[in-house]
């Protein structure tokens, strides 16, 4: 793999910032400890200007080139943010903090950015500036959203943004990428059942919301099934089903529905959020309960713009020696889509090889995969902004 040497050289430090950041995961914006560790860091290593407190809680360091001939800068994002599950992989730098682990690879990704930005500060061979940006909160707090919103790249003038994820499964440093539509829109609700409650003895007398909701939950599948063209993707996932008691014999007067809805173009969206609306309040009306829905947009669909995609593609096959195209859909979300709304750019994937799945308690990021990573964001930043 024709990794840059300095990043080989590297591994061993990089490896070691990664570890400490899986043993002190943090979660949403309660990122402190980690944007106070990035934030030394770059000042350690050099950059021209260090920013704390970008969307409350994020990074951007800035590195100019040696010329500034092109009047350009490029974003390359990193997230920092854990999720709440609690670790189970045994290893010497586990999880520190009980119920909360890096289960997402967000360590691995702050790393690798953290070495990027090391190689550009030492060696500055680009014509431009470069704008490394740490994100909190990517785990469904819309951290991105955030950055973008408090101004980060208009402050710093971005031309255009770059973002990398890890991908289990997928060969050890290859890359994969494809224009378009890559990772879903990712919308959450929540569904109030009220009906009238008692003597589970006693059916009779009673508005059963454990049964409304049951209906409730099954009908929703025909969005899928029955509403969207069956060549679009759509997921409705009902996830929590909880009722105000606990008792054997007794039927509760109200249940809280909770879940999610992956789509990936604005009409499938819109039609899942309507015929949600009219299942809703339809089946709870059929047996004479109410019901509320509360839908909510959150991460727009995650697009990748053509001519960067072609970049993008382009860098990994320099490190990678060739690059997948034509990745798969993926229904999962991802808040650098608000990046992307916002500028030109690309997100791509890079394999770790075999091992857990993302998400999911016996996860761990793969150190092998470090080089692979910080060579395709400095190929990124060499190539579209080249030395005069």
């Amino acid at each position: 793999m024709p990794v840059k040497n300095r990043f080989a050289e590297m591994l061993p430090e990089i490896t070691a910032w990664r570890r400490d950041l899986h043993e002190h995961p943090e979660i949403l914006f309660d990122t402190h400890r980690t944007a106070g560790i990035v934030a030394e860091k770059l000042k350690e290593f050099g950059c021209d200007e260090v920013v704390t407190g970008i969307g409350r809680t994020g990074v951007v360091g800035i590195i100019k080139g040696k010329t500034d001939n092109s009047g350009r800068t490029i974003g390359l994002r990193a997230d920092m943010d854990a999720l709440p599950i609690h670790e189970e992989t045994g290893k010497d730098y586990a999880s520190k903090t009980p119920g909360a682990m890096h289960a997402c690879g967000h360590d691995g990704h702050t790393a690798m950015l953290l070495g990027a930005a090391k190689y550009l500060a030492e060696t500055r061979n680009f014509d431009g500036t470069v704008a490394v940006i740490f994100q909190p909160a990517e785990e469904g707090g819309g951290g991105g959203r955030e950055m973008v919103e408090d101004g980060m790249l208009d402050r710093w003038s971005v031309d255009e943004v770059y973002g990398m994820h890890n991908w289990p499964g997928q060969p050890l440093g290859k890359f994969a990428i494809r224009p378009g539509p890559f990772f879903a829109a990712a919308d959450l609700f929540e569904i109030d059942v009220t009906g009238k409650g008692g003597h589970a003895a006693k059916p009779h007398e009673t508005i059963d919301t454990t049964v409304v909701a049951s209906h409730i939950v099954l009908a929703l599948q025909t969005i899928a099934s029955r509403n969207a063209d069956p060549v679009e993707q759509v997921v409705v996932s009902v996830t929590s089903f909880e009722t105000a008691t606990k008792a054997h014999n007794i039927i509760p007067e109200k249940v809280k529905l909770r879940g999610t809805v992956r789509t990936l173009s604005p009409a499938i969206r819109d039609l899942a959020e309507a015929r949600m609306k009219q299942i809703v309040e339809g089946t709870a009306a059929t047996f004479g309960a109410t019901a509320v829905l509360d839908y909510k947009r959150n991460y727009p669909v995650t697009v990748n713009w053509e001519d960067q995609t072609e970049f993008a593609a382009e860098a990994a096959r320099k490190v990678a020696g060739d690059c997948d195209t034509n990745a798969p859909l993926v229904m999962g979300g991802e808040d650098f889509a608000f990046m992307l709304e916002a500028r030109p750019g690309a997100y791509i994937l890079v394999g770790t090889g075999d091992g857990a799945p993302v998400h999911h308690p016996k996860y761990d990021f793969n150190d092998e995969a470090i080089p692979a990573g910080c060579s395709w964001w400095a190929e990124i930043v060499e190539q579209r902004l080249p030395a005069a």
